[in-house]
């Protein structure tokens, strides 16, 4: 079976919440099943490394996942309009991948979570945009035609599937948000199919 790559990272939980719909999505289509990844923190301090494998959820990304899955969904938390640190820093790896073209004809779509209505939601989703347009990925986003984009009062944007968590961090995913969600997992998959 084919899979996608759901790739993430996650502070407080609501990317990882994210993450887990996006993958629902993917799996709603036959043929296809959700790879689900993260990565690790960056540290500010060169010598601590994190474990190999995570205490708990997602194992952690390698290039082979960018590699074998037939296509990717990545979320991030906004930090100041960009994509968390610990996502660029595994994005900065792939330059090998990129040479050999890898990546290149792909599909991909995008998912962020802030804190603030306009704590640059649509920026950061931007932001992950640019380093697959450099390895030649297809984008996507979520079109008006899901109805959830037009009623939401929350998040949900036609880049991507966002959320607002609220300045504590505390805000559950509304039913609109998990929609546009799984809406995105499923554009991915079923487009995904259609170019493998």
């Amino acid at each position: 079976m084919k899979e996608i790559l759901v790739l993430y990272y996650s502070h407080y939980g609501a990317v990882k919440q994210m993450a887990q719909a996006v993958a629902h999505g993917i799996e709603q289509v036959k043929g296809v099943k959700a790879r689900t990844r993260t990565v690790p923190k960056v540290s500010t301090v060169c010598e601590a490394v994190e474990k190999e494998i995570p205490d708990a959820g997602a194992p952690y990304a390698e290039l082979q996942d960018l590699e074998e899955c037939i296509g990717i969904a990545m979320g991030s938390p906004t930090r100041f309009g960009n994509m968390a640190a610990p996502l660029k820093y595994f994005w900065d790896s792939t330059g090998s991948l990129w040479l050999k073209g890898t990546l290149a004809g792909k599909p991909a779509a995008l998912f962020t979570s802030t804190s603030s209505m306009h704590g640059g939601q649509e920026a950061t989703l931007l932001s992950m945009m640019l380093p697959l347009l450099h390895h030649g990925m297809m984008v996507m986003g979520i079109p008006y035609s899901e109805p959830e984009l037009i009623s939401t009062k929350s998040g949900g944007t036609p880049y991507g599937a966002s959320h607002l968590a609220g300045m504590a961090s505390d805000q559950p995913i509304t039913e609109e948000e998990r929609k546009l969600c799984i809406a995105l997992g499923k554009r991915l998959a079923e487009t995904t199919l259609k170019l493998a």
